[in-house]
C-alpha cells in the first residue's frame, strides 16, 4: 500500500500550526480534500479529526473512509479508531484501498516516519513564518537523514507552493 503524508508547512519550515490567529489557507484545504477523495480515505490524530470535523456531520469527507488513531478515543461517528499506524494501515489495505492518506498532526506523522511507514510527503508550504514550531522528524533519537526524490513542485495559489517527494523505505 502507498502511504502519503500530507502536510503544510511554514516558509521556515515548520509544521503549521492552525488557530484562530493563523486558519490554514483555502488553497491547502481544498487540495487536502481533493487528496482525499482520489484515495478514498484518510488517516488523522484525533485533534486533527476534530478540527476537520469542525461541527460533526461528514462534510466534505462523506464518501472517503477515515481512520483516527488515538490511544484513549473510544469511538467518533463516521471514523474507525485505532491505536496506532501500522493498525490504520492494515485497516484500509483489509477494506481494499491501494493509497493511504495521513493527514496529522505532527505526532501521527512523525509516527510513520520513525516506523519507516511513509512512501510520499506532500508539503504545502504557506506563505507564513512562524516563531515556535513543530518539526517532521525521521529519527527523534538521532541525528539522522533520510534522501528524498522530488516528484512534483506546483503553486496552489494564494502564495502556497506544493512539494510532492518519493521517501524511499
Amino acid at each position: 500500500m502507498k502511504t502519503i503524508l500530507w502536510a503544510t508547512l511554514t516558509a521556515n519550515g515548520n509544521y503549521a500550526q492552525s488557530g484562530p490567529d493563523n486558519p490554514p489557507t483555502k488553497e491547502a484545504l481544498h487540495d487536502f480534500a481533493a487528496q482525499a477523495k482520489a484515495a478514498g480515505n484518510f488517516i488523522a490524530g484525533r485533534r486533527t479529526f476534530e478540527g476537520l470535523r469542525g461541527g460533526g456531520g461528514p462534510g466534505p469527507f462523506g464518501e472517503v473512509d477515515i481512520v483516527v488513531i488515538s490511544r484513549n478515543a473510544a469511538e467518533f461517528p463516521g471514523a474507525k479508531v485505532v491505536r496506532s499506524p501500522q493498525e490504520a494501515l492494515d485497516y484500509l489495505r483489509q477494506k481494499g484501498h491501494q493509497t493511504a492518506l495521513v493527514s496529522g498532526g505532527a505526532d501521527i506523522h512523525n509516527s510513520f516516519l520513525e516506523q519507516g511507514l511513509a512512501d510520499e510527503v506532500i508539503f504545502n508550504v504557506a506563505p507564513v513564518l512562524e516563531g515556535k514550531g513543530l518539526n517532521l522528524v525521521i529519527d527523534k533519537d538521532n541525528y539522522a537523514f533520510k534522501h528524498v526524490e522530488l516528484l512534483d513542485c506546483k503553486p496552489l495559489g494564494g502564495g502556497v507552493v506544493q512539494l510532492r517527494y518519493a521517501v524511499g523505505r
